[in-house]
């Protein structure tokens, strides 16, 4: 159920894209934007994972700069049936984690410094146990599709913001700025539920793999705390890669955008998890 609501919000972006698109350009518009929606796909399909690391200045690591990281990566792994990706540290004071590349022959796993100095070996396996849960349900993919589609919409209609819906379909006037504002809010919330939703399952696949729902439970609260008083420096463009919402600030009604669900909610799945650790 989980799967198809996320493939669901992933076709009514694409629709929405390719609607806009038409809405602004006629039949020429919607076929631009349906090579625009391709295009973004193949780029963030094999070019996400180096993109992202190079942004946040993340140096890949072995057994020998970073062992107990690397060893709870690969004693993960092998539980979660999956190969060994590869393992970068990101040189951040904030505490947080990411997972990264188009498929699990292909993934990353990011720690930042700061996280390696907080959290104790468990809620370290907790984490890096959420993060292969991504690699494994491959929401790395969704992810970066679903941001770069929410992306596109409010490109095209920016472009339709300046320059009028298509004459050809009656567009114009007060319909055109209806549909050219409300147009990216909806593709953002979208984008967002699909997030929120990959976090939820990833927090339950996390727990399966390391068995310890508990010390995944206490590493979010411990994160949650140190998000709000430690910055990080990045694209916000990028917070619905990370394990807790990188970036702080807005009142309830921008919550409602947001790429995390609520952290309490989150702990209290994963202490209502039976048979599990």
């Amino acid at each position: 159920m989980n799967t198809f609501k996320t493939f669901l919000l992933m076709a009514v972006l694409t629709v929405a894209l390719v609607f806009l698109g038409g809405f602004v350009g006629g039949q020429t518009g919607a076929l631009i934007a349906l090579i625009l929606a391709g295009g973004i796909n193949f780029v963030s399909y094999f070019f996400s994972d180096r993109i992202v690391l190079k942004m946040y200045r993340a140096r890949e690591v072995g057994r020998e700069e970073a062992a107990e990281l690397y060893e709870v990566v690969e004693h993960l792994s092998r539980r979660a049936g999956l190969p060994m990706p590869r393992v970068a540290i990101l040189p951040q004071d904030q505490p947080n984690a990411f997972a990264t590349g188009r498929n699990p022959e292909h993934a990353v796993v990011a720690a930042t410094e700061g996280i390696l100095k907080i959290l104790e070996r468990d809620e370290l396996e907790g984490v890096m146990a959420h993060e292969l849960a991504h690699v494994k349900h491959r929401d790395i993919l969704i992810s970066s599709v679903a941001a770069t589609l929410a992306g596109a919409i409010m490109y095209v209609s920016r472009f339709g913001l300046f320059f009028g819906g298509s004459r050809n379909r009656g567009g114009g006037g007060i319909l055109t700025l209806v549909v050219v504002l409300l147009a990216p809010i909806a593709a953002i919330f979208v984008k967002s539920a699909i997030s929120r939703s990959r976090e939820f399952a990833a927090d339950q696949g996390g727990a399966e793999i390391s068995g310890k729902p508990r010390a995944l439970a206490s590493a979010l609260r411990k994160l949650e705390a140190a998000s709000k008083q430690v910055p990080m420096e990045g694209n916000p463009a990028t917070s619905h890669m990370f394990i807790v919402h990188p970036f702080r600030g807005g009142g309830a009604v921008l919550r409602l955008f947001s790429t995390h669900p609520a952290t309490d909610a989150r702990v209290e799945r994963l202490m209502e998890m039976r048979g599990v650790g």
